[in-house]
């Protein structure tokens, strides 16, 4: 193995990958990168390319096998528990998935628009009566995916500033055991929400899980809990990321914008761009099991497999002129919800969250600006779910 490019490195644009990463996307459609700890695992730049590999069961999601790759220091604590979800293999993964696909059909999204909604539009109220500026990240775009998960799941939105926080240090912390001690509080907290719920039914999806799986012997305990916890952040990190992001990206191409508010019914297509575009989160992991032979390379039995993202959705040969944002663009089979049986279980909520969230801000607030110039407005590093840290606006 050659001199291979170290994995994650910061973004110096929030809406570009790294320029340290354009040799990957020269040499693709596989090549080498480097860890933390120093090892090397293939990284899959080309588009068809990770798309096969993304649906093929010779590469492996269990987290638990000590041959799994680990990127950055503090992502060691995720072999300390088993993850459902994102973190198993089939049967196990498809178990829990097929429970939880009613509750995040496009039917049942499509009930949820009214209540995400009004709660777009009260909180654009609140923006309005205290007026400019505004700090975005957490007066809109924080509240907007953490109040829409709380009303599905069944949680106490009063408890939001506890499950951010423990959040925040989950995806963000400096080291293992802060993440792990993260995990621990958030699991206390839905062992405990769990156990009220089983005394005093409510009306949530974690309500309908007790009575209908927990009761019935057909799901643990721990399950439910760790179930809850991995919808919980995602249900609201992802998206809130996505949409500071997506506002400060749209800002800062005002062409794409001034179309996007000329044309209502570009709405959808400009979120698939933009989930194109920004790739938020840019370092899904694989083990293989097998050898598998793909691109002229050799993928070895417990060989680690990343799969960038942001390097993915800018491959010329699936997306031409990749660096442009293009919100007519048909970027429908991006991978920024990853693809194959893992595919993101919640992309169609998110996909209604944004297209809501960026229609009301940007017709009721149509002179929205940045507050400050842009280089000075921070954003996340690379070895996190990419978004900004704060995003003051004014109007």
């Amino acid at each position: 193995m050659t001199e291979a490019i170290s994995y994650f490195q910061d973004r110096t644009c929030p809406y570009h990958p790294p320029s340290a990463y354009r040799p990957l996307r020269e040499g693709g459609p596989l090549a080498q990168v480097t860890f933390y700890d120093g090892r090397k695992v293939w990284a899959v730049t080309g588009h068809a390319e990770a798309r096969a590999l993304l649906s093929d069961p010779r590469l492996s999601s269990d987290r638990q096998n000590p041959a799994f790759p680990i990127p950055v220091e503090r992502f060691a604590a995720i072999r300390r528990a088993r993850t459902p979800l994102i973190g198993v293999d089939d049967p196990e993964h498809n178990t829990h998935r097929r429970m939880l696909i009613p509750s995040f059909s496009v039917k049942r999204t499509a009930a949820l628009r009214p209540d995400i909604q009004r709660i777009v539009d009260e909180l654009i109220d609140r923006m309005l009566e205290q007026g400019p500026p505004a700090e975005l990240v957490s007066a809109f775009a924080l509240p907007v995916p953490s109040m829409v998960i709380c009303s599905l799941l069944g949680v106490p939105y009063a408890d939001h500033e506890f499950f951010e926080e423990q959040s925040r240090r989950l995806l963000r912390g400096r080291s293992a055991d802060e993440a792990e001690a993260a995990r621990s509080e958030l699991e206390e907290y839905f062992t405990g929400l769990i156990a009220d719920k089983e005394k005093r039914p409510g009306d949530g999806l974690l309500d309908e899980l007790i009575e209908d799986r927990l009761r019935a012997g057909a799901l643990e305990h721990d399950e439910l809990v760790r179930l809850a916890m991995i919808l919980l952040v995602a249900g609201h990190e992802t998206t809130a990321n996505m949409i500071s992001l997506g506002v400060f990206t749209l800002l800062e191409h005002p062409e794409q914008l001034a179309r996007l508010k000329a044309e209502e019914s570009l709405m959808p297509a400009a979120v698939e761009e933009l989930l194109r575009f920004l790739s938020i989160a840019d370092g899904l992991l694989r083990v293989a099991k097998e050898d598998i032979e793909v691109g002229g390379q050799l993928i070895r039995a417990d060989d680690g497999v990343l799969f960038p993202a942001s390097l993915i959705n800018r491959d010329e040969d699936a997306y031409p002129a990749p660096d442009r944002l293009d919100l007519e663009r048909s970027a429908r089979h991006h991978v920024a919800f990853g693809f194959g049986i893992h595919q993101c279980l919640g992309q169609n909520l998110a996909r209604a969250e944004l297209e809501i969230a960026l229609r009301s801000l940007f017709t009721r607030l149509p002179d929205l600006r940045l507050a400050v110039p842009a280089a000075e407005i921070p954003f996340k590093p690379g070895d996190t779910l990419q978004g900004m840290i704060e995003l003051p606006l004014s109007w």
